[in-house]
């Protein structure tokens, strides 16, 4: 038989493994099994060879042998209905060199929060220092309270209170004075709009409910949610813990006294004739599941004075709401804007994001994307005359917990099956998506099997349903399958990212060939087109060269041919001019001293030398003849007898 501090041990390995934080539930299964930590922990997660194997050797961590049916657990998992099961499997190595766990504290003084993250090695008195720091409290003055053992010592280690991950804790200064009355009011109306956490125990099968409820809301709406859980009808409950002040079911509970944030309940059934048999029945029911069945609550009515229409009060309510989606809609988006509209007003606006938008905008939403931003798609299949509604969307799909994990790996769609037009509508739509066995499979399920959560796993040829969970589950056993499922579809994902990412890379390769390509092509062609410019160009300036020198030897030509004839020498008077071009020949001729400075001009340019284009240069003294008056003769410019003059290009 293990000691205590062995069982303290064990009892902590085992929530670690099994993560069931009810303290007294993770006692009664290490009973169940004489606090052998292997045979409890197949007891409650099986694995796929029967029993949990040591990874120091090949020897088998033995111990007695736990029988379902001769132990019935507290809080038994329906089996999963897909292949895809959930079996975690923890080497004892892990369970024996586990690190230090992280605790979290959320401590509530007055209107502050405080949040602190210690080791479980700590003490309580670590935690009051931290809190002395942040509050400048002193801890003298300090009750820490919210404790579920009761009030412990400063000295007490975190670790042997077997705590929770997180835990809300408050503190009490009753040595200090309280706040103004004044501010009573304000007080008050800032306590409804708070959030109060009741830890309600069943004591007939020793099992808690954590239940979240508005400082608005009455003591009556609470033990009417605790009759979805119970199955306790208000008035057979027998209640410990409610505070003296609250004596009127319709009080709210920020006016009631309870403690804040945190207050624990117990809740039983009270005594009555039939309570053995009922007791009996309780016993062979699961836990998870509403019971359809009070028939006996029924028949004894009268003997408290209550008539039929009370006691189906809730029903009747129920049947007055509004519907979840209208029959017939002609558009699956209206119906889901009404489907969202109306599930927010019942149950709060705590839940899932509801795509908008009909099945295959869903599916294109979430699987016809890039890999990377992928998604699963979760069906959500509501029906209003199922037992397990009310208390599946309240408590599970609206747990913060699970709204926040659907919202970041799910893309949530939902369908309402409450009226036969619906029904048809979405088992058609089911059949040519998923396939006959799937809608045959919700075709068979009964009322109160419902509400059914599908999740799909979109694939490169078909859609694959991995997992169908019913309403008869709870929030860990539901955040369980969701994060089973997402297991499977990342392993997925991250083969279709590296495909996708191999394909994106020959076609970038590819791409790249292309532009290379083309842009040589675009080169050749600009270079082709820049040689026929060129050319064209070339031949362009040819031509005009041409038509120049064709105009220029005209030119030349008639004014060769209307040059006067040379004088003789002996003629008088007769002007000699010695004429160098820049070639360094010489041009010679006679001119008559009369004769005008324009026909010298008209000598030199029928020689190829157009006097625009050069000028006609006396060596002394040096000066620019074309500058002179073409129509003086050459005996006025001085050109007589004779003259050397050189000929040099204008620049």
């Amino acid at each position: 038989m293990a000691s205590n501090m062995d069982r303290e041990m064990i009892l902590a390995d085992f929530q670690a493994c099994t993560g069931i934080e009810n303290i007294d539930e993770a006692i009664t299964l290490l009973e169940q099994n004489n606090w052998d930590l292997v045979a409890a922990i197949n007891g409650v997660i099986p694995q796929e060879n029967g029993i949990l194997q040591s990874d120091y050797g090949s020897d088998t961590i033995s111990g007695p042998a736990f029988d379902p049916a001769s132990h019935p657990a507290p809080a038994p998992a329906p089996a999963p209905s897909s292949s895809s099961a959930f079996r975690p499997v923890l080497p004892i190595r892990q369970i024996v060199e586990r690190q230090p766990r992280m605790l979290d504290f959320r401590v509530e003084y007055r209107d502050r929060n405080v949040d602190v993250v210690l080791e479980d090695s700590c003490t309580v008195g670590e935690i009051k220092q931290i809190l002395e720091n942040e509050l400048q409290i002193p801890v003298s003055k300090m009750l820490l309270k919210g404790w579920k053992t009761g009030d412990v010592e400063d000295s007490t280690v975190l670790k042997s209170l077997h705590l929770p991950k997180n835990n809300c804790l408050y503190v009490l200064t009753p040595d200090l004075p309280p706040p103004s009355s004044s501010s009573h009011s304000s007080a008050l109306q800032e306590s409804l709009n708070q959030n109060f956490m009741l830890i309600i125990t069943h004591r007939e099968v020793q099992r808690e409910y954590n239940l979240n409820f508005s400082g608005s809301s009455t003591i009556q709406e609470v033990k009417r949610n605790v009759y979805d859980l119970t199955s306790i009808p208000v008035r057979h409950q027998l209640w410990e813990g409610w505070p003296a002040s609250a004596t009127d079911d319709s009080m709210c509970l920020a006016e009631s006294g309870l403690s804040y944030p945190c207050h624990r309940l117990t809740v039983g059934r009270r005594s009555s004739p039939t309570q053995t048999r009922e007791q009996s029945e309780e016993q062979s029911t699961d836990v998870h599941m509403v019971s359809d069945s009070d028939g006996d609550d029924f028949e004894d009515a009268p003997e408290f004075g209550v008539d039929d229409g009370e006691v189906f009060g809730m029903a009747s309510t129920a049947l007055r709401k509004s519907p979840m989606m209208p029959e017939n809609a002609e558009n699956e988006g209206d119906a889901l804007l009404q489907f969202t509209a109306e599930f927010s007003s019942r149950y709060g606006d705590c839940h899932p994001v509801f795509f908008i938008g009909s099945l295959e905008a869903a599916f294109q939403e979430a699987f016809y994307v890039k890999a990377r931003d992928r998604k699963l798609l979760a069906i959500y299949l509501h029906h209003d005359e199922s037992v397990l509604t009310n208390v599946f969307c309240s408590q599970m799909l609206c747990a913060e917990s699970v709204v926040s994990y659907l919202s970041q790996n799910y893309i949530t769609w939902a369908w309402d099956l409450t009226r036969d037009a619906n029904r048809a509508r979405f088992l058609t739509m089911c059949n040519r998506h998923f396939g006959s066995v799937v809608a045959q499979t919700i075709r068979t399920q009964k009322t109160d099997q419902f509400p059914l959560f599908l999740i799909i796993m979109g694939k490169r040829s078909s859609n694959e349903v991995l997992n169908v969970i019913q309403g008869n589950t709870t929030v860990d056993e539901l955040m369980m399958r969701l994060i089973a499922a997402m297991e499977i579809f990342s392993a997925q994902q991250q083969e279709d990212i590296k495909d996708e990412d191999e394909r994106e890379a020959r076609e970038n390769v590819k791409r790249e060939q292309d532009e290379a390509y083309r842009l040589s092509l675009e080169a050749d062609r600009a270079k082709r087109e820049a040689h026929e410019r060129e050319m064209a160009e070339q031949s362009r300036l040819e031509q005009i060269r041409k038509e120049q020198e064709e105009e220029r030897e005209a030119i030349r030509l008639s004014l060769e041919q209307a040059l006067p004839p040379e004088p003789k020498e002996d003629a008088e008077p007769v002007s000699k001019l010695r004429i160098r071009t820049p070639s360094g020949e010489f041009l010679e001729r006679r001119f008559l001293a009369s004769n005008k400075l324009q026909i010298v001009f008209d000598f030199v340019t029928s020689k190829g030398f157009p006097w625009n284009e050069f000028k006609l240069l006396s060596t002394f003294p040096r000066r620019d003849i074309t500058q002179l008056d073409p129509n003086k003769s050459l005996l006025e410019v001085k050109l007589f007898p004779q003259e050397t003059l050189f000929l040099e290009a204008k620049e």
